[in-house]
């Protein structure tokens, strides 16, 4: 089991304290993404010193590379790869939308033909749990059916009423252990009857935490903010709530402002093996040629090491020449830029102060 305690709140925002068997982490909280073990680009040092606590992995893709029995042989994903905070593992469920080509839906699970070799796997709601136990993750989550927007009212129900079969049967495979959880996530697509139909299941079966799935997945922010004011109004209040795979700045501001607590993306690393900076009141695109002779550093109230040592100027000159140094420097200040906008949402909670401060349009500067 994990504790999770509300510190504050201001209106639906919260600031709480998750405790886990591998990290005390403060919420509202971002996860950087490690997919395959890694957060592209970034040492387990360098996430530690952005204050990262926390980091998400995937089930899908490390059961076919290098396989769990290999992490399991090894200590466990954390041993592995030599990160000692917690890891949330992903269970797969998005795969099952991203790599609909190569899958079919059954009732067992999801028959996937691996993207590397070819070779045909069952990911059963069994399987992916015990797959995530083999992992060692501090939180697992059950496997479910991501659908794409927009879909049909049928499309939706259909794959929210297998998700909460699915999300019992994980629950029923999974092997409680002290410090560590296990979470269910909220289907529905964008109709408000089986978003509550979804929440209502499952709170009956009284999961460790509630996601909240089947968004950013391209529909529009209003959207977004819509479902999850009905859907995270409906989550128990004494369990956290993680809204999966968001997202840029606004996003994660407006989310915690009804009421979310977790969230994770590949944005900030992604966008550093770009060339784009997240910075205070926006973002650059560092291959711009103004950039060439600015000799000042990415963001002047940054105190990662990027923005301590090097200049926009020879940033720029490390990714117009390809250089993997750039990625690699962009990517951590950008994970520094997540994990600083994470304390001032956390601060303006705990203190009162408005969110809608910390809201700027992501417009290049």
């Amino acid at each position: 089991m994990i504790k999770f305690d509300r510190v504050a709140s201001f209106g639906m925002a919260r600031a709480g304290l998750l405790k886990t068997a591998h990290a005390m982490i403060e919420t509202p909280v971002f996860m950087p993404v490690g997919t395959l073990g890694t957060v592209k680009a970034i040492t387990p040092q360098n996430l530690k010193d952005t204050g990262s606590k926390i980091i998400l992995s995937n089930t899908y893709h490390l059961m076919l590379r290098p396989g769990d029995e290999l992490v399991e042989k090894a200590g466990g994903l954390r041993k592995f790869m030599g990160w000692d905070g917690a890891i949330l593992t992903d269970s797969g469920g998005f795969q099952v939308m991203s790599l609909s080509a190569l899958r079919k839906i059954t009732e067992d699970g999801a028959i996937f033909q691996s993207h590397i070799d070819g070779s045909k796997h069952l990911l059963s709601p069994e399987r992916s749990v015990q797959i995530q136990h083999s992992l060692g993750s501090t939180i697992t989550m059950v496997l479910d059916e991501c659908i794409k927007y927009p879909s049909t009212f049928q499309e939706a129900q259909s794959a929210m009423v297998l998700s909460s079969r699915w999300a019992k049967r994980s629950l029923d495979a999974y092997k409680k252990r002290e410090g560590h959880g296990i979470f269910a996530i909220v289907q529905g697509g964008q109709y408000k009857e089986l978003r509550l139909e979804s929440t209502e299941q499952l709170k009956s079966f009284d999961f460790d935490g509630y996601a909240v799935g089947g968004l950013a997945v391209g529909e529009p922010q209003d959207l977004m903010i819509e479902v999850l004011s009905y859907t995270v109004n409906a989550l128990p209040e004494n369990k956290p709530r993680y809204l999966m795979g968001v997202g840029k700045p606004s996003d994660i501001v407006k989310a915690v402002q009804q009421g979310i607590d977790m969230f994770d993306c590949v944005l900030p690393t992604r966008s550093g093996r770009n060339g784009q900076a997240f910075v205070t009141g926006g973002s650059l695109n560092i291959r711009n040629l103004r950039y060439k002779e600015d000799f000042s550093p990415l963001d002047e109230l940054c105190s990662c090491y990027t923005c301590k040592n090097f200049t926009k100027s020879y940033i720029r000159h490390l990714v117009k020449s390809n250089e993997i140094l750039g990625a690699m420097l962009l990517s951590l200040h950008n994970l520094q830029h997540y994990q600083d906008l994470m304390k001032k949402i956390r601060n303006n909670i705990i203190n009162g102060i408005n969110l809608d401060t910390l809201l700027y349009e992501q417009d290049d500067l």
